[in-house]
């Protein structure tokens, strides 16, 4: 298995706590400049075909597709596996060769609930979105 960390004082400052979204989501713990690096997604590296496998098993699902890989965050420390889906969001990820990087879209106030757009996923459009941004897609 292979993992990374990373650690700077935004991504030190972040918490999980209560979503309106869905379930739990991850907030920011201070406030965020728009750009800025927020952190690094970390887990198991395994292939497209075992994580399809993988979410279709779960009802929580914690995986980031990369472009012939992806990354298996269950059970990992990380927060970034509670980012929640917006198709509104804050934040973009930035897909390098075994990790996701997590980036400001605009500026991010303290406790404001971080979001990307899962965009094309292993989801593949059956997961019913709940984001309730304005122009909503309705489905992830």
């Amino acid at each position: 298995m292979k993992r990374h960390s990373y650690s700077s004082p935004v991504h030190d400052a972040l918490r999980v706590g209560p979503s309106r979204i869905t379930g739990r989501g991850l907030f920011a713990g201070c406030d965020i400049a728009a750009r800025a690096k927020i952190g690094e997604f970390e887990g198991e590296v395994i292939t497209i075909a075992e994580a399809r496998r993988r979410a279709a098993a779960r009802r929580v699902v914690a995986i980031v597709e990369l472009d012939r890989q992806a990354i298996d965050a269950r059970g990992m420390r990380s927060g970034f596996r509670w980012i929640n889906h917006s198709c509104a969001p804050n934040a973009f990820m930035r897909r390098t060769k075994d990790r996701c990087e997590f980036y400001a879209l605009r500026d991010i106030a303290k406790g404001e609930e971080l979001t990307v757009d899962y965009g094309e996923s292993h989801h593949e459009g059956r997961l019913r979105c709940r984001c309730g941004a304005s122009k909503c897609r309705g489905w992830i």
